[in-house]
């Protein structure tokens, strides 16, 4: 095998885990908790946290007075674009792999090139994993006339970041800031 033909096989292969790795953080649950605090009291805050969330799609689910617990529900869809990035990237990178494996072992023929036909996997892997109900939990932690309250949120990383963008300076909202710092 010629020298150049092996470090192109080892490129390939690498494109490949790298695909696989893509796949999996674009895929992964990015659940987050975040504490909250506000200097308003919780009857102003919890209702617009609400109506909010209501208006972003999110179904109110469960409501414990007991616990100081709201829970709602949803369903994330999984991004068209990226599903369709990922299986340009799959054909792409299986039409290399095929090529190498013609270089390589040439009595196969120009079969190797139907692994083109792998590329969509990928797309259709994404969108399976992507595709998931998920749930937003705001949980009264403190109330206090004096100070103000604290809640803790527990919900998807950019769900979080979305909320302390554009309730953040209505509602007086003020945490260690992580969320938005953060390059990931």
């Amino acid at each position: 095998m010629p020298p150049a033909l092996g470090s192109t096989l080892l490129l390939t292969l690498l494109l490949a885990i790298g695909l696989v790795f893509f796949l999996r953080a674009a895929s992964k649950d990015r659940t987050t908790v975040v504490d909250v605090r506000t200097s308003r009291p919780p009857l102003e805050v919890l209702p617009a946290l609400s109506d909010w969330l209501q208006q972003r799609g999110w179904q109110a689910q469960e409501t414990d007075p007991d616990r100081r617990l709201l829970r709602f529900r949803g369903r994330v869809a999984a991004s068209p674009v990226l599903a369709a990035l990922l299986s340009l990237l799959g054909a792409v990178g299986a039409g290399c792999l095929g090529l190498v494996l013609r270089q390589l072992l040439p009595q196969l023929g120009w079969w190797p090139l139907g692994l083109v036909a792998l590329g969509p996997l990928a797309g259709l892997i994404y969108r399976r994993r992507a595709e998931r109900a998920e749930s937003v939990e705001l949980r009264l932690i403190s109330h206090d006339g004096a100070t103000g309250s604290a809640l803790r949120l527990r919900a998807h990383r950019d769900e979080l970041i979305a909320l302390e963008l554009e309730l953040g300076p209505q509602l007086g909202l003020f945490s260690d800031g992580d969320l938005l710092k953060s390059p990931i």
